[in-house]
């Protein structure tokens, strides 16, 4: 029996490590959701492709996610709601059609488009179970965005809102 305390400690340090998010993930609080998500992989796969996912966006004047229908005003309980929409929005619509000649973006694309997925997925669980209600104010945002998105046509229309995904990650931070 002596060497019971160490292994409980063990035991216990083994557990605590399994529960801690990766390193970079975060852990997003959305109404009643939780998702955790590796923003440093996300931001770092942006970085290095942005200037060149914004340079082949020739309409400057409009915006799919910003201003005057901004995220940054979406009801704390509405969160939950309008992130799974977007989530669904960027890998059914936007990453699907956001392919270049450069192999390198390609993979970039990839990679952020994996990171959605796997957050939307653990989103649609809390969302099925009924823990993320969407209200009127999110779903209006959301029709915006889509009419948005829609007046464009695909492929202008994807790399602009892949362009613009600083804007949603900036938003996902700061509702923390």
């Amino acid at each position: 029996m002596r060497g019971s305390p160490l292994l409980l400690c063990l035991f216990s340090t083994s557990c605590w490590v399994n529960l801690m998010p990766a390193a970079g993930d975060r852990i997003f609080h959305l109404g009643a959701c939780r998702v955790s998500m590796s923003m440093t992989e996300v931001r770092a796969g942006f970085t290095a492709i942005k200037a060149n996912i914004q340079s082949r966006d020739p309409i400057r004047t409009l915006s799919i996610l910003s201003h005057p229908h901004s995220l940054h005003k979406v009801k704390s309980s509405d969160r939950c709601c309008i992130t799974h929409q977007l989530f669904t929005f960027y890998v059914d619509k936007v990453f699907k059609h956001c392919r270049t000649e450069d192999s390198f973006v390609n993979r970039k694309i990839s990679s952020i488009a994996n990171s959605f997925l796997s957050a939307r997925r653990k989103l649609g669980q809390c969302h099925e179970q009924n823990k993320c209600v969407c209200g009127e104010e999110s779903t209006e945002k959301f029709k915006q965005i889509l009419a948005n998105y829609e007046g464009l046509n695909v492929t202008s229309a994807a790399m602009k809102s892949l362009g613009e995904l600083d804007i949603l990650l900036d938003w996902m931070e700061k509702s923390r």
